[in-house]
């Protein structure tokens, strides 16, 4: 879709989200997550897509597919480049290289649960999380574009998730094995 298709979409959206703020609220599509043994897992959308994920080998998985940490990355990099290409459309401006990096640093102890001498738990997430972002756009200044990528993070859905430390709440159902 064109920078001006996109435009226009967007301004469309815009004034109906102002005029009935109610029509924002919605739940998202679920991902629904499959044991498919050994450390294999296949999660599905609502639409029938599907991706397998897997644990590296010296965790017991097969090193074959991705893991759910980088799934995560993937998502946050992904979003970050969809609203900073949705802020670019809305300003009119045409960008020529887009690219982000989601980068993150993790300890494996916290995924075994396992403790720092002084008593505490290692956290099981990425103690370190970054978005390298790569962006350029012909005739528009350096300060602008960086301006853009600033004010696109802060309306981004999963950035702001990562950012936020949205609370978790956890509904268990346990089923008869029989």
């Amino acid at each position: 879709m064109a920078t001006h298709d996109i435009a226009s979409a967007l301004r469309r959206v815009e004034a109906t989200l102002k005029r009935r703020p109610q029509a924002g609220l919605h739940d998202d599509a679920p991902a629904t997550a499959h044991w498919a043994g050994g450390l294999r897992v296949v999660t599905r959308h609502a639409d029938g897509s599907e991706f397998t994920t897997d644990m590296p080998a010296e965790f017991g998985g097969r090193d074959d597919r991705p893991t759910p940490g980088w799934l995560f990355r993937a998502g946050l990099a992904s979003c970050a480049v969809t609203r900073l290409a949705m802020a670019a459309a809305a300003e009119g401006i045409a960008l020529d290289t887009l690219e982000v990096r989601a980068c993150s640093r993790s300890d494996a102890r916290g995924v075994f649960g396992l403790a720092e001498p002084d008593g505490s738990l290692v956290p099981a997430g990425p103690a370190e999380l970054r978005l390298e972002v790569r962006v350029g756009a012909a005739g528009v200044a350096p300060e602008r574009l960086r301006a853009l990528v600033e004010h696109s993070q802060r309306c981004s859905p999963v950035s702001q998730a990562a950012r936020d430390a949205l609370p978790l709440e956890l509904r268990i159902e346990v089923v008869d094995a029989g």
